[in-house]
C-alpha cells in the first residue's frame, strides 16, 4: 500500500515539474532575449504596454474617455492651403507663406494687399525685363472681367476649393464660364492662374505669340500620365 503511494507522489511531482516548465518556456521569446512591449508612443494608433484603450490610459498617455474621443474645446487649424498657385505664385516670402497657412480662411482677406503689390511688382519686373518703363506694362482685366483689385480679392479669399455638391466642378472651363468650383486631376491650376494673371482680356496677351514673353504657362503638362489609375498618377520615367 505504502509503495503505491509513493508511485503516485512521483508522478504528482514529474507533473508538476513538467507543467511549471513548460510555463517557463512559453513566457521566453522564440530567441530567449527577454523582450517585452514596450511603451513608446501615445499617438502609434494601437494599444500597448499599459494603455487600457488605443493610445490613452495606463501611467504615460492621458486617461481614456469615457464614450469615445472627446472633441470639446478649442482647435488650433494647422495648414489651410488648398490652392498651389497661391503660395507658389503669390506667396513672395517663406515667412508669408507661412503666414497664409496658418490664418483662418475667415482673415484671409488681409493677404489681399500683400497679393495686389505681388501682382503688380510681377509686372514692372517684366517690364524692365523687356526694356520698356514700367508705367507702361501693367496688369490688363482678365478672361473674367476682374480688375487687379477683384482679382487679388479672389485668390486671398478662396485658396480653399468651393463644393459644388449639385453643379460641375472644374478649375475653369471657358465653355461654362465656371472657375473655382473644385478641380479635376488633370487640370492645369498652375496654367490657368498664369492665364488669369498675364493672359488679359481674351487670355492670349502674353502667351509667347506676336514677340510677346510667354507667361501664361510654366511649360509643364500632364505628360503620359493616366488620371484613371491609381494614385500617384506618376509619369513614365525619363532614360537617358
Amino acid at each position: 500500500m505504502k509503495i503505491y503511494t509513493m508511485k503516485n507522489n512521483k508522478v504528482l511531482l514529474i507533473f508538476i515539474l513538467l507543467f511549471t516548465s513548460l510555463l517557463f518556456v512559453q513566457c521566453k521569446d522564440d530567441d530567449d532575449n527577454g523582450n517585452v512591449i514596450d511603451q513608446e508612443t501615445c499617438d502609434d494608433g494601437i494599444q500597448n504596454g499599459e494603455e487600457t484603450g488605443i493610445d490613452c490610459g495606463g501611467t504615460i498617455c492621458l486617461p481614456c474617455e469615457e464614450g469615445g474621443t472627446n472633441f470639446d474645446g478649442i482647435f488650433v487649424q494647422e495648414d489651410a492651403l488648398g490652392r498651389p498657385a497661391v503660395n507658389m505664385i503669390f506667396g513672395g516670402s517663406d515667412t508669408m507663406k507661412n503666414e497664409y497657412n496658418i490664418t483662418e480662411v475667415s482673415n484671409h482677406s488681409s493677404f489681399q494687399t500683400s497679393f495686389l503689390d505681388q501682382l503688380e511688382n510681377y509686372h514692372d519686373i517684366y517690364a524692365i525685363a523687356l526694356e520698356i518703363p514700367v508705367e507702361d506694362l501693367n496688369y490688363e482685366t482678365n478672361i473674367f472681367n476682374w480688375n487687379a483689385e477683384k482679382f487679388t480679392t479672389i485668390m486671398s479669399n478662396f485658396d480653399a476649393l468651393q463644393v459644388a455638391p449639385n453643379g460641375n466642378t472644374t478649375y475653369y472651363n471657358e465653355n461654362s464660364n465656371l472657375v473655382f468650383t473644385g478641380r479635376k486631376l488633370s487640370d492645369d491650376v498652375m496654367d490657368v492662374t498664369l492665364m488669369l494673371m498675364f493672359g488679359g482680356a481674351d487670355g492670349t496677351r502674353f502667351d509667347g505669340n506676336n514677340d510677346t514673353p510667354q507667361l501664361t504657362t510654366d511649360g509643364v503638362d500632364a505628360g503620359d500620365r493616366d488620371f484613371s489609375l491609381p494614385f500617384p498618377y506618376l509619369e513614365s520615367p525619363i532614360n537617358e
